[in-house]
């Protein structure tokens, strides 16, 4: 046997035959569906804001708020006009772990965008009982509903006191 032989190696495709037909078949399906939702053979998705606006529902309460991290770990809730603080979320906060979560979120979509923390963000409660946090540097709408009672509860504490419904 020579040596060139002794180290051949195979080229065959590793990837099981069967994933390899379900990882097409989905690209297959997404392809079909984005069609058909272009087409208008399936409707888009509802989209909230969109609906609300149709449907001509009001906001029956409102609050610019400010957040902001502080050394000790806890997050600073304030008043964007006055900076008057509405509420700390520390780490162990009931609750404070969902408010951190959806902060978190906006923060990053923040620095890819090159945006600080400086520009307010707007907490609606709607008519229609939707809640939403709207970031107004980079227009993205929450509906904080979509996450349960409890979470939503969490962010409706933040309007001013019997606005909260």
């Amino acid at each position: 046997m020579s040596h060139s032989q002794s180290h051949a190696h195979s080229h065959e495709n590793t990837v099981p035959r069967a994933a390899l037909i379900a990882a097409v078949s989905l690209v297959v399906l997404s392809l079909i569906l984005t069609a058909a939702v272009s087409l208008g053979f399936l409707e888009r998705e509802a989209v909230p804001q969109l609906e609300r606006e149709k449907a001509q529902v009001q906001a029956i309460a409102s609050r610019d708020i400010r957040f902001d991290d502080r050394k000790d770990g806890a997050v600073l809730i304030s008043d964007a006009h006055d900076g008057s603080s509405i509420a700390v979320i520390a780490t162990e906060t009931e609750g404070g772990g969902f408010i951190r979560g959806v902060m978190r979120g906006l923060a990053r979509e923040r620095r890819m965008h090159g945006i600080g923390s400086q520009p307010h963000f707007v907490l609606t409660s709607w008519e229609d009982g939707s809640l939403s946090l709207t970031d107004t540097a980079t227009g993205r709408m929450i509906e904080l509903g979509a996450f349960g009672a409890d979470n939503r509860a969490t962010f409706a504490k933040l309007l001013p006191v019997g606005e909260a419904s």
